[in-house]
């Protein structure tokens, strides 16, 4: 892959979002003068590749030919983008005047930052931070994520409370800035993960590189969330759990390893039976075939372990919540990071 020094290159990924298209492209290229931006679509069956050819040649068009998912879809383009910064952006964000200088900035003036994200805040209610990135996302010693300004289902209102910058544990996917021969040198987002909590992955193979993950409250944009899979599906549920659980089987050092895994297996159950008492049964299925699907492809999961060459004390790392999040929130009724 060719390098670019100094070229930003903002790619959204599509798959049948044509009304998103619609709504949300033309602020991109309106706030995003000087940089590229790329459509690259996961064979979708709706006409979002006849509506960019006719409304928007400007826009560079990568097709893949069949739908890849998030992850595969992203590494699949990036192949094809020569550029120094990569933007991955969700087609349902809309972006605001300058929402990209401060994190150039920063990224420009310490190389060792390798990933950085904005604020996020819900397009619907645009007072409140949103669900899926927030200020950064953080994660507790057992590997639930979380953020700052939304732990589970709470989220806070935006009262300028976190506009820092500051070092996180991982950036959300939809708005997300890397430093392009970092995504390449560690082989891009994980393809088995295919969607949901790859950016996670991502963000701590990155640390485990020894780069730094930041936040930068100097610049916001609104995302609409759950575009393509809503949170109360079904198999949303089972690719978060799947992919939670596999997070940690490959991530993890070998000091914590054996303990973690157990209580993070433990609590899944939980989970689950407290969604079958709420009449929530195809949720708690989900969990159980994503506990059963990650069993089954351990020999997997076992040789990607394998693949990380850096160990770092996972508890250390900035970010890390030293105790369990799960039981903060239902237990002890902590509903924002302050109270942690």
């Amino acid at each position: 892959m060719a390098y670019k020094p100094g070229h930003t290159a903002i790619v959204i990924l599509n798959w049948n979002g044509l009304r998103f298209l619609q709504e949300f492209l033309p602020t991109v290229l309106a706030h995003s003068l000087g940089h590229e931006v790329i459509v690259a679509d996961n064979a979708s069956t709706d006409t979002s590749v006849v509506f960019l050819k006719e409304h928007f040649p400007e826009v560079r068009l990568i097709c893949h030919a069949q739908n890849y998912g998030f992850c595969e879809g992203y590494n699949l383009a990036l192949q094809q983008v020569e550029a120094e910064y990569y933007v991955l952006l969700n087609s349902d964000v809309a972006v605001t005047p300058g929402w990209l200088a401060p994190i150039l900035d920063l990224m420009h003036a310490d190389k060792s930052i390798a990933v950085c994200q904005p604020k996020i805040k819900a397009q619907q209610h645009p007072q409140f931070l949103e669900y899926a990135g927030a200020a950064g996302g953080l994660i507790d010693q057992f590997g639930y994520p979380y953020c700052r300004g939304r732990l589970f289902e709470t989220l806070e209102a935006d009262t300028g409370q976190y506009n820092d910058v500051l070092e996180i544990f991982w950036a959300t996917g939809a708005c997300m800035v890397v430093r392009s021969e970092v995504y390449h040198a560690l082989s891009g987002l994980e393809p088995a993960f295919f969607a949901h909590m790859e950016e996670i992955d991502f963000c701590w193979r990155v640390k485990n590189a020894g780069y730094k993950v930041m936040y930068n409250g100097h610049c916001e944009v609104y995302h609409v969330g759950g575009g393509t899979l809503h949170k109360s599906n079904p198999r949303k549920t089972f690719l978060n759990f799947r992919n939670g659980l596999a997070l940690l089987y490959k991530n993890l050092p070998a000091n914590t390893f054996y303990s973690t895994m157990a209580v993070r297996i433990i609590l899944d159950w939980v989970a689950a039976l407290r969604m079958l008492v709420a009449g929530q049964q195809q949720d708690a299925k989900a969990v159980m075939s994503a506990h059963r699907e990650v069993w089954q492809q351990r020999a997997y999961w076992k040789l990607k372990r394998k693949e990380q060459q850096y160990k770092s004390n996972f508890p250390e790392m900035p970010g890390v919540f030293r105790g369990c999040i799960v039981w903060e929130y239902f237990v002890r009724q902590k509903t924002t990071v302050q109270e942690l």
